[in-house]
């Protein structure tokens, strides 16, 4: 006859298994709170090349220069992504009272700057886009012919939250 003490041990172990990890965040209202997937370092290095491949290829057909990834640009749209997680709002304004223009300024960017689309979601950047696109303000900051340069960052949060910042300049 099996021992008992084995077959209870075995037995929780198998009950354990079939927990679940962990729980997913709740809100304030009782409702699960989306979470996103953490950008990889991999990720990391292909997205800004990823996003500009697809606004030139949007570009291309409406005759509008390609555009070019600027590092001063990308300075100040991941410096916007880390400060409007810190403001916990999505919106044009630093914490310091910065516009676009001033921010890029700081970066080391004297061009002229044509726009600035933001994003605050759970979304990754092919998704974050396509909103963007989906919106006349925000498709004309992308498809402006004006614009040469684009500066592309975000600042992810712990629990997946997303910040998205696109700048685009001449």
């Amino acid at each position: 006859m099996p021992n008992f003490k084995v077959i209870a041990a075995l037995s929780l172990m198998a009950l354990a298994a079939c927990q679940p990890r962990s729980l997913p965040p709740v809100a304030p209202g009782g409702q699960a709170m989306p979470t996103g997937n953490q950008i990889s370092a991999a990720e990391e290095q292909q997205i800004p090349i990823r996003v500009l491949q697809q606004i030139n290829t949007l570009r291309a057909n409406i005759a509008a220069p390609a555009l070019t990834l600027n590092p001063q640009l990308s300075a100040a749209a991941l410096a916007h992504s880390r400060d409007m997680s810190a403001q916990n709002r999505a919106w044009h304004w630093g914490s310091d009272g910065s516009s676009p223009l001033d921010r890029a300024r700081r970066a080391g960017y004297f061009g002229n700057v044509v726009g600035e689309n933001i994003s605050e979601s759970y979304e990754n950047d092919m998704q974050t886009l396509s909103a963007w696109m989906g919106t006349r303000d925000t498709r004309d900051v992308i498809m402006d012919p004006a614009a040469t340069n684009l500066g592309f960052a975000w600042y992810q949060e712990p629990s997946g939250k997303l910040w998205w910042t696109l700048l685009t300049g001449s």
